[in-house]
């Protein structure tokens, strides 16, 4: 939990469907958006929200689910809802992990990847002006098969209507339920102990807890958000459209903070992405989770960055790839078909081309010629590779690991350097040139020699008189 925990606030978040529409093995809530499980965005917004207690509702077809939950909140926050007899009944599943518990309780989805702190806080806000029952819904612009908030008036919400139990007059209504509220545990539970399943599809409805709460007199208001922001993801289009959505949102979000996007909707961002006011993105670069970029510096285009660091004044790119642990520091370059993984590049230092760097360290103004390996592996073990300060690295060097380049020493182009090589010195690891006069020639001239005499033998009659 945050520091900033609410004691009387928790989060029960839904994440029990089996995502038949999704056609893949990963459970749906699983699939990705912004690098990110959808479910731990939900998760990142209940804890942002100060959620002390958070229960996620899983299926029991889904123990992938279970791990994924159990691995970042513990098994008390897992509640399995065994069978699915609806939203209803997955609200009521979470009952016993939240027994004891008299606070708030916002009930939310680990398929809607998008809803924002902000957007949630405005709901808890409509409960906290002294509503009993507070509902998000939105305006769709086709409203479908949603369910429709039917209200009195222009402010009090009186029941929400399911599209399939909805006459011609409600359908008509496009102001719909995005399936998130809030209410204090005891309304909420209470609620919905008296929810029934007499409806088409035979399940126990969330929404329904409206109906009987206005037949009790309770207060019912409404907050409102965004479609795209409340929109659900039930298939692989309606999952790329939500990654488009997030895509564009954090673009803006940079820009806004003083990033230069050249070509914004090529580049594709992380939910973790930093990157600070005044660097350069070129176009088609990918943020991998973990990346952050310092203002000042340009990533060229055609780039891919993931558990990445990149100081002030770098240059990387184009076609360049940083991995998990690349530390680029300030002034360097990491230059086109160069990869960096777990090295630490000191400042001003440049590796510029056709290059792998992987697992050491560059010091300040060392130069990595062209064609420079890290030779890191052995088949078992990683070793380290540590290149000192102003040291000239030539061109198709294979350094083998664990080894050392000292202080400005040099290595010659072409070797494979074994051995530690002390500060100041010229490592050569070469066998002795030799040149044969004549010998090309020679080669050349029998090549073609054979080459006729095959042709001759291929050729019916060739050589009759």
């Amino acid at each position: 939990m945050t520091a900033s925990s609410t004691p009387s606030r928790a989060a029960v978040i839904l994440a029990a469907g089996k995502g038949e529409r999704m056609k893949s093995p990963l459970p749906k809530v699983l699939h990705p958006v912004g690098g990110r499980a959808m479910l731990d965005h939900a998760i990142d917004t209940a804890q942002a929200l100060g959620c002390a207690r958070i229960v996620v509702v899983t299926g029991a077809h889904a123990p992938e689910v279970q791990a994924h939950v159990a691995a970042r909140l513990g098994d008390g926050a897992i509640a399995v809802q065994d069978p699915p007899l609806g939203t209803g009944h997955a609200v009521l599943a979470a009952r016993a992990a939240l027994e004891g518990f008299v606070g708030e309780v916002i009930v939310s989805y680990a398929d809607a990847p998008l809803v924002s702190a902000q957007t949630a806080r405005g709901l808890l806000a409509v409960r906290e002006g002294g509503a009993d029952l507070a509902v998000l819904g939105f305006r769709a612009a086709v409203p479908g098969a949603y369910g429709r908030l039917i209200l009195e008036g222009e402010a009090r919400l009186l029941r929400i209507v399911e599209a399939k139990e909805a006459s011609p007059a409600e359908l008509a209504v496009d102001l719909c339920n995005s399936g998130i509220l809030a209410a204090s545990a005891p309304t909420l539970f209470g609620l919905l102990a008296r929810v029934t399943n007499a409806n088409a599809k035979g399940e126990y409805y969330l929404t329904d807890v409206v109906g009987l709460a206005s037949d009790d007199g309770l207060s019912i208001a409404c907050a409102f958000a965004e479609e795209a922001e409340v929109a659900g993801v039930n298939s692989q289009g309606e999952l790329a459209a939500a990654e488009a959505a997030f895509q564009e949102r954090r673009r803006a979000e940079l820009m806004a903070q003083g990033v230069t996007l050249i070509a914004p909707e090529t580049v594709f961002l992380s939910w973790d992405t930093v990157i600070g006011p005044g660097a350069r993105i070129e176009p088609n670069v990918v943020f991998g989770p973990g990346a952050k970029i310092a203002g000042g510096a340009v990533i060229r285009a055609f780039s891919h960055l993931e558990g990445a660091q990149v100081e002030a004044g770098a240059i990387v790119g184009p076609f360049a790839r940083l991995r998990p642990g690349a530390r680029i520091g300030p002034q360097a370059h990491i230059g086109n078909f160069v990869e960096v993984k777990n090295v630490t590049v000191g400042s001003g230092a440049k590796a510029n081309h056709l290059s792998y760097l992987g697992d050491g360290a560059v010091g300040a103004g060392a130069n990595i010629g062209a064609g420079t390996i890290f030779c890191n592996y052995d088949g078992f073990d990683k070793h380290r590779t540590e290149v000192g300060e102003g040291a000239f690295i030539g061109s198709n060097t294979a350094l083998v690991a664990p080894v050392s380049v000292g202080r400005g020493a040099y290595t010659g182009s072409g070797s494979v350097i074994t051995q530690d090589v002390p500060a100041d010195s010229l490592a050569l690891e070469r066998g002795p040139q030799a040149v044969k006069p004549g010998w090309a020639a020679a080669f050349r001239a029998r090549k073609l020699r054979e080459r006729a005499a095959k042709a001759a033998k291929a050729t019916p009659g060739a050589g009759d008189a």
